[in-house]
This record gives C-alpha cells, structure tokens and sequence, in this order.
C-alpha cells in the first residue's frame, strides 16, 4: 500500500516508492529501493523534500518499525538487476580499453572504405575487436567509457561509430542481456553509420543548416547502413535492427519509415538514446557539443516523445549522472574529472583532484571517493565545467597515475 509520510518520519527498513523531486537532483541508483542504510537516510534528508511516498507491502510501515542498531542490518534479499563485483580496476583495465579503443577505429574506418568502394562488408573483421570490447566492459566499464570522451572533429564519423558500440554494449550489460545478444548489439552499433559513406562529404560536413533537400540526402544513410548490412553474410537480426532503427522515434516523427511505439525493436530504442547522447555531447562544425549531464537532462525531456523512458532512466543509471570523463567542481573549490562511477549514488563517483579552481592554481593529483566521504564534507558535486574553460583535456587526466 502506497502512503505519503514526512521526511522526518522516515526510518530504514522502509521501500521509498516516490521521493517527489527531479531522478537528477536525489541520485540514487533506482527511482525506487528499499532504504538500508543510515547514509541513505541522511542523503534523503539533506534534499530538501519534505514529503515522499513509501510502499508498506515492500518494505515496514510507521507502525510496525522494528527498532534496529546501526551494526545489525535488516537482512534483505539483493535486489534484481544489481551489478555484480567488478573484476578489475581502470587503472588495470586502461592500458587494455586504450589498445581496443583505438583498434576499433582502425576496424570501422576499413569497412567503410570497403563500403564506399561498393565491397560486401566482412563481419569476421569486426567481431574480434568487439568480442574484446565486450570482454573489457565486463571487467570494469569505466575504462572504455571514459575513452568515449576523446573528440577529433575530423575523425567523427569513426569515433562516433566506436563510442556508440561501446556505450551499446554497457548499455545492454546494464540490462542484463545475455553475452551473445550482447555481442550482436555490439556489431550494429559499430557499423551503424556504414551509409554515411555514401552521403556526399560537402553535405556530410555542411557548417550551417542543412536545406530540407540536403537532409533528405543525409537521411538516406540509415537505408544505406541498411541496405549494405543487409546482404552482409551473418549479419545478426540485432545488429540490423540497431542500424535500421537508431533515427526513429517513439511517436513516429523519425526515419527512415516513421515507425512508432512497439514497432520499434528493443534495441532501436537503444540505440536512439545512445546516438542522440553520442552526438549532442560532440562538437561538431556546426554546433558546439554539450557537457553530458545536460545531455542527459535534455534526454530526460524528450522521454515519452522521442525516447522510451524506462530506457532512459536505465541509461542514466549505466552511465551516470556526472559520466566518467566528465569535468566537475566540488563544494569544496577543487576541480576534477570523474574517472570511476560509483556503487553508492549516481552523484557519488571517483573523482581525480588537480586543481584549486578559486586559486586556479594545480594540486597534487589525487582520487578522491566521493562515496566515502564523511557526513557534512565539502567533498561533493557542485556542477560540470567545460573543459575548454579550464583549458585541460579530461583524456589525458584520465590516463594520469596518482
């Protein structure tokens, strides 16, 4: 049964259904859980709400509390879908993400000279490198994550491409799809963009607006990327669907054929969210990209639109709030970059401390876990910078050894 109750009368044990405030401002994991610890407790507090809905069938009631010590937990079951143990850190996982990162861009950049040049793609040259990619995300996603965050205007194509397949791939992870399913995923997002190849490069890299017969143009490479994927031997019934379906929308404004709602498979609606992401967060000769937690909060707008917005949501929580790469400035007037996501809270990363921003003077480098912090630190998230602000390439910071 769904009860509304005040902050102050909120205990552990119980299921909080609604928090009444924006997924972005109370950074939890879930939108709803079962409040384990007094930690969580105290962050619920310090948000500024003064009312929430609980779940009396999920989790205790005001008047059945069982009175608990701080060491003696209730003893619930894990909840579904959690992630399982990371198996290697990033500082162990980089050098392996760096090789795989920049093998991929070797892979899509040949295919798509062989799709130009009008050859059959061969899907045998592209499995290897994400069968590896796959294999990296399994062991510590944040490594190649933070990669996504290297830009060169001139190599976009290709490194949308590659960001976009490894995005897909934490992105099913998160969703708990099987391996193979995973590794199909991973294909398509890869050669997704295989069509643009044959999109003329005056229109492909116009600076200004696209006149409405040249984006008719450059909407013709999801058909393309369909049409060469198509008659690929092997090609997976995913992976095709990723490529065929990443323009679409959910109330059927998209293209290539306006599909709508259902019609849309699984993962074209993941794939629309993923390359919506990829692109508004990458400069581009005609735009100047956007940090990515306003990308994602532009994400959260168009939901119910354009995009699905349970996927969303579950994107959100594969990524994070503050994604690794991201620029940030702490409460505390220290500037850093996310170099690992956390467990704990999507507003609670692993953050590389290099800077006094109010002295703009450079500190020793250090990592700082923002979810060990104590109560009351100055250790938080104040808000993204821009990088070019600060003058400082979050890449390199996230390849720095403390």
């Amino acid at each position: 049964m769904l009860k509304k109750i005040r902050v102050d009368q909120l205990q552990t044990g119980m299921y909080v259904h609604d928090l009444h405030c924006d997924w972005m401002e109370h950074g939890f994991l879930r939108p709803r859980f079962l409040l384990k610890t007094d930690t969580h407790l105290e962050q619920i507090r310090q948000l500024g709400i003064h009312e929430l809905t609980i779940d009396t069938k999920k989790g205790q009631d005001l008047s059945n509390l069982i009175s608990r010590t701080e060491d003696q937990p209730p003893t619930q079951p894990p909840e579904s879908g959690s992630s399982p143990a990371r198996q290697a850190s990033p500082t162990d996982e980089r050098a392996h993400a760096k090789r795989i990162h920049t093998e991929a861009i070797d892979v899509v950049s040949s295919l798509m000279t062989d799709a130009r040049l009008g050859q059959q793609i061969d899907l045998e040259r592209a499995n290897p490198v994400i069968g590896e990619m796959v294999d990296s995300i399994f062991r510590n996603q944040d490594a190649l994550l933070g990669l996504t965050r290297i830009r060169n205007m001139d190599r976009y194509t290709f490194e949308h491409s590659v960001n976009v397949a490894v995005l897909m791939v934490s992105f099913a992870r998160s969703l708990e799809l099987d391996r193979p399913l995973i590794q199909d995923i991973g294909i398509g997002a890869l050669l997704h963009d295989l069509g643009k190849t044959l999109v003329p490069t005056a229109i492909l890299n116009k600076p200004g607006r696209l006149s409405d017969e040249e984006f008719g143009v450059m909407r013709g490479h999801v058909v393309h990327s369909r049409e060469i994927l198509a008659v690929a031997p092997g090609i997976p019934a995913a992976a095709l669907a990723v490529a065929a379906e990443h323009h679409e929308r959910l109330d059927g404004s998209g293209y290539p054929d306006g599909k709508a709602g259902a019609a849309i498979s699984r993962y074209g609606q993941m794939a629309a969210i993923v390359d919506i992401y990829d692109a508004i967060t990458s400069d581009r000769v005609y735009h100047k990209g956007m940090e990515p937690p306003l990308a994602l909060r532009k994400l959260l707008e168009w939901s119910g639109q354009h995009v699905d917005p349970q996927l969303v949501q579950q994107f959100i929580r594969c990524v994070g709030i503050y994604p690794v790469g991201t620029l940030v400035r702490l409460r505390s007037g220290r500037l850093g970059v996310v170099v690992e996501s956390s467990r704990e809270g999507l507003l609670q990363p692993v953050v590389r401390v290099f800077m006094d921003a109010d002295r703009r003077r450079y500190l020793a480098v250090q990592d700082v876990d923002l979810s060990r912090q104590r109560k009351g630190s100055e250790e938080r998230i104040e808000r993204a910078e821009s990088p070019e602000q600060w003058h400082v390439n979050p890449a390199e910071l996230l390849q720095m050894r403390c």
